[in-house]
This record gives structure tokens, sequence and C-alpha cells, in this order.
């Protein structure tokens, strides 16, 4: 873990954006009323010390008038003045505190809400999370980050934030009320005057470092305990992602293993916080149970020797803790800054990821052409470990042609159309996209998103641009008239549909957006050769005008395609 000010320039740094963004001036009005609110708790908790003292001084004289004018009305006296009655000042607390409480709880959603778009927009713009999940192993569950992560920081960074800003409003409104009600101290014959706010200060001091010395391994605990929790969670989504899979195979057992392996070092991380925070808890109770009784006891020879009264030594032990409570804001925020610092350390890591994966490209460089062609020029693929694929590999592909591409399973053929999306981050070369057009890959494994079937088959286009007729007649051409009827149902399609359904349903987005540039990764490899050869035909009818590349193993399949490119030891060959 790194020294504080590194921290906190990276606290600062995550915070300030906001408060300078596009919704500044809404965000900086709500925290300057929150401010407001919370200043006048604290104003009123002064006045409450004050009325205690007028309360417990009643109470020592037995004035029956006094004691119910303090408690329903109001009361004045010659030491405190006009002092409003208890059921006056409750209700205005109340009601400020619920109002402080909801309109923090507006800024926090708010916050978080920018946060949060800013997260999302950083992480998909460029496909940095397709090349972190390729390139970054340091970088773990950047969903957890985006999703718990960001919450985390914007709740702590208010709540922490408007508890200093109390505690030092706090520390010098009863700094003035402590010295005023402490008077001097002759210790050795030097007279110290305000005795007991150097008595709190002293005693605030101390706890905080012995606090400090006491939970510092929580810092590095909470960081590891928020890396084991996504990493459970996730291997739990993963899990029930490929429920299928997992039951045909019969892995049950191993799936349990690695689970319960997961939660192991989940528990044991926790064990370990369980620990620390018990050694810290014994501190901070033990710290706050002493500072009830420790006022009174210093403060109680001036009241036996009859310098101040009852209500005097009430207010002084009042005024004594809330000194050295605002001192000690730190001893009792400790465990809670360990998690917030965790938190920053997060993010921090997150968007130094997202910057890295989007700033590194070192593989093909894929961008539009002069021509309407698809240029491959001296392309060089490669894996993570660095063993080549293809190596200096050049092709071109003209406008209305239908090319099939072949090789040995392995080969890199996949792994071209990736460098043709201009996503594969391993390896050199130029791709030179049609300087028009629309391009739509189908990979082998179609992805279906969450929502209505509609949605599935228009992705990644907005469901709201295409009729129902249209979305109907693409499905049918399909052979998926039966899912018809259902087309606004939303349902986990990927897991209600069999792999040859979903493949279908890819084809029915080519057949309903009709892209200019369609390639097919294997894309009916679920399909039996009859209802390939049938769909194949539709592509062709339907989509006259479109260039198609295809990835496909059967040789009926070639039937659909002008000519053939085959990778082979590491070439293009025409």
């Amino acid at each position: 873990m790194r020294r504080i000010g590194p921290f906190l320039r990276d606290a600062w740094h995550l915070a300030r954006p906001y408060w300078s963004s596009e919704d500044r001036w809404k965000a900086r009005g709500l925290l300057a009323v929150v401010v407001a609110l919370n200043l006048s708790l604290v104003g009123m908790t002064v006045l409450l010390t004050y009325w205690q003292r007028a309360f417990y001084n009643a109470l020592e004289a037995k004035d029956w008038d006094a004691f119910i004018a303090l408690l329903f009305t109001w009361h004045t006296t010659e030491a405190e003045g006009f002092l409003p009655s208890f059921a006056i000042v409750a209700a205005l607390y109340i009601l400020i505190a619920v109002y402080q409480l909801y309109l923090r709880q507006a800024l926090q959603i708010r916050w978080r809400r920018w946060l949060t778009e800013i997260y999302l927009t950083q992480w998909l713009d460029g496909r940095a999370y397709y090349r972190m999940a390729l390139t970054d192993p340091v970088t773990d569950n950047p969903d957890q980050r985006i999703a718990e992560d960001a919450r985390l920081f914007v709740d702590d960074t208010l709540s922490l934030g408007l508890g200093l800003m109390n505690s030092v409003v706090t520390l010098f409104s009863f700094i003035l009320v402590l010295w005023s009600l402490s008077g001097p101290l002759n210790v050795l014959g030097v007279e110290i005057p305000g005795y007991m706010v150097w008595v709190a200060l002293i005693y605030a001091v101390v706890g905080t470092w012995l606090a400090h010395l006491i939970g510092r391994p929580l810092v590095a605990l909470n960081f590891t305990q928020q890396k084991v929790e996504a990493d459970f969670r996730y291997a739990l989504v993963r899990f029930r992602e490929n429920a299928e899979g997992i039951a045909l195979y019969g892995g049950e057992a191993d799936e349990k293993r690695g689970l319960t392996q997961r939660f192991r070092a989940l528990m044991e991380n926790w064990w370990a916080i369980m620990t620390a925070t018990k050694r810290l808890t014994f501190f901070t109770a033990g710290y706050t149970q002493v500072a009830i009784i420790f006022p009174i006891v210093v403060a109680a020879p001036a009241y036996f020797a009859g310098r101040i009264q009852l209500g005097g030594l009430i207010q002084t032990s009042s005024a004594f803790g809330q000194v050295q409570g605002a001192l000690s804001w730190f001893v009792d925020n400790y465990a809670r800054l360990t998690e917030w610092r965790a938190t920053v350390e997060r993010l921090t890591g997150f968007t130094r990821g997202v910057t890295a994966a989007a700033a590194a490209h070192t593989g093909p460089v894929a961008a539009k052409g002069a021509d309407a062609g698809l240029g491959i020029a001296d392309v060089t693929l490669a894996l993570p470990d660095g063993r080549v694929l293809l190596d200096q590999a050049s092709a071109r592909i003209e406008p209305g042609e239908a090319v099939l591409l072949t090789g040995p399973s392995g080969s890199g053929k996949s792994t071209l159309f990736r460098a043709i999306a201009g996503i594969w981050p391993f390896g050199g070369g130029r791709v030179d996209l049609p300087a028009t057009g629309r391009a739509l890959f189908l990979p082998q494994r179609p992805y279906i998103p969450l929502g209505s079937l509609k949605r599935a088959v228009c992705y990644p286009e907005d469901e709201a641009a295409f009729t129902d007729e249209a979305v109907t007649e693409a499905l049918e051409a399909a052979e998926l008239a039966h899912l018809v009827p259902r087309l606004h149902e939303a349902e986990s399609w990927d897991k209600r549909l069999s792999g040859g359904e979903q493949q279908r349903i890819a084809l029915a987005r080519a057949l309903l957006l009709k892209p200019d540039w369609l390639f097919l990764d294997e894309a009916t490899a679920s399909l039996d050769p009859g209802a390939e050869e049938r769909l194949y035909t539709r592509l062709k009818e339907r989509l006259p005008g479109s260039t198609i590349l295809s990835i496909a193993h059967r040789p009926a399949v070639a039937a659909f395609h002008d000519r053939t490119l085959r990778l082979e030891e590491k070439r293009l060959v025409a």
C-alpha cells in the first residue's frame, strides 16, 4: 500500500471531475444545502449544552416552573439568556436531520449515476473491455469495480467528508465553550488556562496514534476482501450462465470444489479481518467508554469545591465529549477509512487499466481505406504468449464478392476476423476497411442480449427502429416462425433456445439489418446440412449486394462462394 500523499491525490483525482462536470451546479447546490443543514445540527448541539446546564440547574434548585418551561415552551435566565424548550429544539433537530439525510442521498445517487456513466464509457469505448480481458491480469473484476466500488466511493467520500467537516466545526465551536467552562488549573505553580481543552487534546492524540498502530493491517485486508468477494460472485455468475454445459458434463463436483476454494480464500481473509477488527475494537470500545466518565472525573474537584453547579458539571462533561469526539474522528472512523482507501485503490487501478488498454494497441491497425474494397496488408497475427499464427499475410476482397476462408482448426481464421474487426491486440500490419458501408460479424456462438426476442433479433440496433412486421419476416426467413408469437416476451433467450436456434436468430439479424459486409465465423455450424444450405440460399437472395466472408468446414458451403482463401503454415493462400 502506498503512502498517504499519493493516496489522497488519487482520491482527489477521482472526485474532482464530477464537481466541474455538466452536473456541477446542481451538485454544488445540493452540497451547499447539505453542508448548511449539517452546520445547523452542530449549532443546535451547542445550544443543547446550554439547555442542559439550565435544565440540570433547575433540577438541582427544584424549580418546577423552570423545569416545565425548559421542556415545553421557553425559559430566560441571566446566565444563558433566552432558551427555547426541548420540544422546540427536538422538533427542529429531527426535521433538519431528516432533510440532511434525504438531500445527501439525492446527491449520492446523482454522483453515482454520473460516475457510472463515465466508467461505462471508458470501459466500452475503443473496446477497452475486450483488450483488458486479454492483456490485463491485474485489473480483476471490472464489473464489480463499476457496480460496487463506484457506489462505495461516492457513499464513503460524502459520509467521511461531511463527518470530517462536522468534526472540525464541532471542535472549534465546543473548544470555546469548554475553554470558558474549565477555567485555569495550577500544576506545580504553573497556571494552565482552559485545562480541559488540553486534556481532551492529549486524550484524542494518543488515542488516534494507538488506533492507527493497531488498525493499520486492515488497509491491505480490506483491499483483498473486495477482490475475493468479487471473485466468488463472478464464479457463481459464470456457473449460472453455463448451467447446461455443466449439467451435461456432470461437472457439479468439480464446480463445487472450485467454488469452495474461492469461498475458502474469502473466509480466510475474513477471519484475518475479524482478528484485526477485534484488536481495534478492544481499543476503540475502551477508549469510548473511558471518555464517558473521564471528563466528569477531571471536573469533579471543581464541583465538590462548589465552584460550579450540577448543570455546569453536566455542560462541561458534554462539551468535553464533543471536543474529544471531534478530535477522535480518525479513531471512530478508522475501519471505514481503510475500506475507503481500498475502494480508491481499486477504482484508480481500473482507470489505469482502461487507459492502458485504450492506449496500447500493438496489433494490426484497422482503419477506413480509400476505396470500397477490403485490404489486408502485411498482417501478422500472434497469440498472447507470442506464438505467431499468421505471418505477413496480404489479400484483397472486392465489394459484392462471396469469399470462403478455410484452414485447419487453430490456424487463426477467427483471429483474422477479430483483426478485421479491429479488436485483436497482438501482431502487426494494416487492415484497410471499406470506405463506406456497414459491417456485421456473426460469431459461432451468437450473443443474445437480455430483454425481448425482438431486441435479440434487432441487436445491436435499437429495436424501436424496426417494425414488428419486419422482424417477423426476418424470423420466418430464418425458419423461426414458431417464435413470432413470443416477439415481445422478455426471457433468458440464451437459455431457452438451442444452439441451432440461436444461430438462426443471428442469421435473422443479418436478414433484418442488411449489412454491406457480412462476416460469418462458422455461424451455421450448429445447423443440419439441409438447413445450412437453405439459409445460405436466403442470404444470397435477400442480400444480393452484400459482400460475404465465411469461415466454414463443410464442402457444401463452398458452392455459395466465388472463391476461397486458405490459411496454411502461417500464410494466407488464394
